[in-house]
């Protein structure tokens, strides 16, 4: 497979970039971003873009795409519902629907969601709404397939860190604690190694549910081994 990440300069992005490294299904890995990511690997075709709701200029680009494994997402704490709308919802269509002109209906879409979201678009919290429209507007895109990843929380592994401080001191606490959480609530914890595989074994294999639990996806990141 060929896929493009969008976000490995991010913690989930740059877990699921370390799982397609080590995976021989896929065989080549785009990144798109702003900056460029801190790993060399011969798989690896970096794509600078600055502007993240225009996406027509390096749009022939993704012609050859086999998966898109879109990782980009910020947190609603300390801006307004229009801004995180901009950033969820508008940042993540203009990427989408390029990737879907691009290659007309032979691409899968994975789309890093979270627990909670909203596919009513009607709830009490914003971030939950916009990220259910966000997920809607994917499911309506002609993908060949296209599946929202709910993860509630995401262990880094694989000397990972967060870039948002009191982020890392929560991992840096849960860490040891881990094991115990996976035993007590399986439904509710996974890793960012399982969020790579998990994403690799959808888009080559498929899978029957279109929004994965973090359950769903430790199961299929269970299934899929790298060779």
């Amino acid at each position: 497979m060929k896929v493009v990440i969008f976000g490995a300069t991010g913690m989930v992005g740059k877990g699921v970039l370390l799982e397609c490294l080590d995976d021989a299904r896929v065989e080549q890995v785009l990144l798109v971003s702003r900056q460029r990511t801190d790993v060399r690997h011969p798989k690896i075709r970096e794509l600078l873009h600055q502007n993240f709701f225009d996406f027509t200029t390096i749009e022939p680009q993704f012609a050859d795409l086999d998966a898109c494994f879109f990782c980009l997402g910020v947190t609603s704490v300390g801006i307004s519902e229009q801004e995180y709308d901009r950033l969820t919802y508008d940042l993540t269509l203009a990427a989408a629907t390029s990737l879907a002109a691009a290659t007309a209906g032979r691409l899968t879409f994975c789309y890093v969601s979270g627990e909670g979201t909203d596919s009513t678009e009607r709830g009490r919290r914003a971030w939950a709404r916009i990220k259910g429209k966000t997920e809607n507007a994917l499911l309506r895109l002609p993908f060949k397939a296209a599946y929202m990843f709910r993860p509630a929380y995401i262990q880094p592994l694989r000397g990972i860190r967060s870039k948002t401080r009191w982020y890392q001191l929560a991992y840096d606490v849960l860490g040891s604690l881990y094991p115990l959480l996976r035993t007590l609530l399986p439904r509710y914890v996974t890793t960012t190694v399982a969020m790579g595989r998990a994403m690799i074994e959808v888009a080559e294999a498929g899978s029957s549910k279109t929004i994965l639990s973090s359950e769903d996806i430790n199961r299929l990141a269970a299934r899929a081994v790298p060779d």
